[in-house]
């Protein structure tokens, strides 16, 4: 073979392996950013803790803790929401759906109910003077509560606030909480219809972080404790399912040796959790992550979205995977600024839409909202 001859055959192959390749098959590119809360607006200092669900009317309704006098997790601290009617373009005024007073009504893990429309906005509660290590040591005077908010309406009523804390909070567990992000319902197999909420405690006595579910089977009338990881050092995290019917739970690891998510899977809907270990691709500061399934012509897809930046909590980023998140193989970055929580939600076949919080100084000066395509 002459050099031309072998020229060509190589160019040849490398086109061929690179037309191949599963990560030249997907590309992510963004179609608009828009600001949804910002500091200091409608009186409140600090907008933290975003979530975002799509209605069953097509509306978005974006949640967030509004902080009152500052960004700390303590002190006077409501629950609300924005609402968009054409995906994300403009946004509408800022509704309060809980004021409890001095106290902390947060972390909103919101979920529809695909069959009924119903929203179901699940929280969690706790005095305003009641710091976190306070409720951990149990030296505070109250303790952390879960909630649920109820509507019939796409969002434009809620109902009073329900406490569940006996039904989904074992009494040895101290600090507990709700997601944070959106919550997900599984769609095929023996447990097709149930809705599940990924959260996360503390235990008592051995002071221990872990991550567990809470579910519902009858639409959300009631709601149950599921399975927690079998290892510890994980908590905030968001949950999914694969395209063979298990769930995927994916989680904030706090092993400061390796500065990687933690994910484990289930075979029974959440009720019992197994292989929990450290997933490399997914580098994160310690923080929380979103991770939501999508569909693109017929291909099940896993959508993840973090500040992937092992020193600091900048450089937001989406990623795709085509193989259940065994390997991550297309992403984007939405911002190399300051970013931390962030929350996804599909709008159609195709098109992501990303809740995080940004700054230009700080993570926590405004949450945005930017629309994705993936190809």
């Amino acid at each position: 073979m002459n050099y031309t001859s072998r020229f060509l055959f190589i160019t040849g192959l490398s086109i061929l392996i690179a037309c191949s390749s599963t990560s030249d098959s997907y590309s992510i590119s963004e179609k608009f950013t828009q600001l949804v809360f910002k500091q200091g607006d409608d009186n409140y200092k600090c907008y933290r803790i975003p979530a975002i669900i799509k209605c069953k009317n097509n509306d978005l309704i974006a949640f967030a803790e509004a902080r009152k006098n500052g960004c700390s997790d303590t002190g006077d601290i409501d629950l609300v929401s924005k609402r968009s009617s054409d995906n994300g373009k403009t946004w509408g005024p800022l509704k309060v759906i809980w004021d409890d007073s001095l106290n902390v009504c947060g972390n909103p893990a919101p979920i529809v109910d695909s069959k009924t429309g119903k929203l179901h906005l699940l929280i969690t509660w706790n005095l305003g003077q009641d710091h976190e290590r306070d409720i951990i040591a149990q030296t505070s005077v109250d303790t952390r509560r879960i909630f649920v908010l109820r509507s019939d309406d796409n969002g434009n009523n809620w109902s009073s606030p329900t406490e569940i804390t006996s039904t989904v909070k074992d009494s040895s567990w101290t600090w507990y909480a709700t997601g944070p992000g959106s919550g997900m319902q599984i769609s095929r197999g023996n447990y097709e219809g149930r809705m599940v909420i990924a959260c996360d405690h503390i235990e008592a006595e051995s002071k221990k972080y872990y991550s567990h579910i809470i579910y519902s089977d009858d639409y959300g009338a009631t709601w149950n404790l599921g399975g927690t990881t079998p290892k510890d050092q994980v908590n905030e995290c968001e949950v999914a399912e694969l395209s063979d019917g298990r769930l995927l739970l994916n989680m904030r690891n706090y092993d400061k040796h390796q500065k990687f998510r933690q994910t484990a899977t289930s075979n029974d809907g959440g009720v019992t959790w197994t292989h929990q270990k450290h997933d490399r691709a997914l580098i994160e500061p310690i923080c929380q992550a979103s991770l939501q399934t999508t569909y693109l012509k017929g291909k099940h897809l896993l959508v993840f979205s973090n500040p992937a930046n092992q020193d600091t909590r900048s450089n937001m980023t989406l990623k795709l995977s085509d193989d259940g998140g065994s390997s991550w193989l297309a992403k984007y970055l939405i911002t190399a600024n300051p970013s931390a929580y962030s929350d996804l939600v599909v709008i159609n076949e195709g098109e992501i839409g990303c809740l995080y919080e940004t700054g230009d100084e700080s993570p926590y000066v405004r949450i945005v909202y930017t629309h994705l395509s993936i190809d």
